[in-house]
């Protein structure tokens, strides 16, 4: 019961998180072409900080709280899919740290990269979800 139980609560805390880190940059495609200083670009300051800090922070870290119980509730240290998404998550968490170090620049209106380079970046967390995903599900070894 414990075991299924901490399941839900990593699934509802990686859906919060994915959800974050999939809009994120989407709104940084949309405030780099905004013109710094002005009331849209403030906008999107006050959004970016409290998505990063409301909820895809804490829905990360609950993410990673749940989902470690799991495995050691499951004992599942040993299988080598785990292994495999524990990389991929850490290639998550880089991507997380870097959305984060970009809100400063935005913060601070020194933002040099465009919208194009954001449109890139959006696509990265669904590629690392979609590997996730198929670790945990399939567990092809």
């Amino acid at each position: 019961m414990l075991y299924d139980w901490l399941r839900a609560l990593h699934i509802i805390s990686v859906i919060a998180w994915m959800a974050g880190m999939l809009y994120l940059p989407r709104l940084y495609v949309y405030h780099a072409a905004s013109e710094p200083g002005s009331a849209q670009s403030e906008t999107f300051k006050v959004m970016e900080r409290r998505l990063l800090r409301a909820i895809i922070t804490p829905a990360m870290i609950a993410t990673w709280v749940f989902g470690l119980s799991m495995a050691t509730a499951g004992d599942l240290w040993g299988q080598g899919w785990l292994h495999a998404k524990l990389a991929l998550l850490v290639g998550m968490m880089a991507i997380h740290g870097l959305l984060a170090r970009w809100r400063k620049d935005f913060e601070a209106d020194r933002n040099t990269r465009s919208q194009r380079f954001y449109r890139f970046v959006n696509e990265v967390p669904t590629l690392l979800m979609i590997g996730i995903v198929i670790l945990a599900v399939v567990k092809p070894f």
